[in-house]
């Protein structure tokens, strides 16, 4: 894969892959990106075959980044919404 189809694929993936509203929403989420990903590419003059010769199926690796985004942001929110003052205080040890 070239160095040009390289650096396209880590900047797109990095502006374009955010968590969906709903994270029963990634594998539809995942096939609309995968689809802009691909014209975007053709765009830049960047064979589709080029990026799928490196990373395989780009529907596949983008729905692994939304699903890794979903995680990273459920564990950076509390599951408990109390918004108690003795959960917002950190722990002294």
């Amino acid at each position: 894969m070239s160095e040009q189809a390289i650096e396209f694929l880590q900047e797109w993936i990095g502006e374009k892959v955010q968590p969906p509203a709903h994270p029963a929403l990634v594998e539809s989420h995942a096939q609309s990106l995968a689809k802009e990903c691909a014209a975007k590419a053709a765009e830049a003059g960047i064979p589709l075959e080029d990026i799928q010769e490196e990373v395989g199926d780009i529907e596949e690796l983008i729905a692994a980044r939304l699903e890794d985004a979903v995680e990273a942001e459920q564990s950076a929110t509390p599951d408990d919404d109390s918004g108690t003052e003795a959960d917002s205080q950190p722990k002294s040890e």
